[in-house]
């Protein structure tokens, strides 16, 4: 019974992406390329930079806003109903997150974001979007497979469970608000944004449960 979102948020004929690299991108791409040939930089150390922040960095940031949301149910009202602003408490704000749309999974809906013609991506609170992300497969058969790409990831989602499909455009971004995992009562802050990852919030997997504890 699982079904797609009407994409209401949907791309149109207006819809501003960036397809082309701009010129600053290319200017960076320019200057990465120069400083590898003149061997200023070890193409290593580069991949561990892009890494960090890809995994680690940005995607802290989004944890930080979920475990927030399970803790305190007023500011998770706030982030439902307005995320932009919500996420702004913490003060991630800025380009490609200007107006931020959050999506609640709950036992009965499962939600998965993706961006259909390009690669549109919350960079203020995931960081740099991962390759499979950007690439075609995943664009399209998101929308077309959604349970089949889920599987791939691991994730299985029961017959009875609605799966949502957003897909985020250049001037509407969407962040997955997961499944609080049981047995987290008691845990802070902290704890709980240990258990949050960048997929879990692109809705490709669920929050991982604590150490040591199996989800039911």
């Amino acid at each position: 019974m699982g079904g797609h979102h009407d994409h209401d948020h949907g791309h149109g004929n207006g819809h501003a992406h960036a397809d082309p690299p701009s010129p600053l991108a290319r200017r960076v791409k320019a200057l990465e390329d120069l400083l590898v040939a003149k061997k200023l930089v070890d193409p290593a150390s580069l991949d561990a930079l892009i890494d960090t922040y890809e995994h680690k960095v940005g995607p802290r940031n989004g944890a930080r806003v979920v475990a927030r949301a399970w803790a305190d149910p007023a500011y998770k009202a706030r982030l439902l109903d307005d995320a932009t602003s919500a996420i702004a408490e913490f003060g991630f704000t800025g380009r490609q997150g200007e107006d931020m749309v959050v999506v609640e999974n709950t036992p009965e809906v499962h939600n998965l974001v993706v961006c259909t013609l390009c690669s549109c991506y919350p960079w203020p609170v995931l960081g740099l979007p991962p390759v499979w992300y950007k690439s075609a497969p995943y664009r399209s058969r998101a929308v077309l497979d959604p349970r089949g790409v889920l599987a791939e990831f691991g994730t299985e989602v029961a017959d009875g469970v609605e799966v949502r499909v957003w897909d985020s455009t250049a001037e509407l971004r969407y962040l997955v608000l997961p499944e609080r995992p049981p047995g987290t009562e008691g845990m802070g802050e902290e704890e709980l944004a240990d258990l949050v990852t960048r997929d879990s919030m692109i809705g490709v997997t669920h929050a991982g449960p604590p150490a040591g504890k199996q989800t039911a």
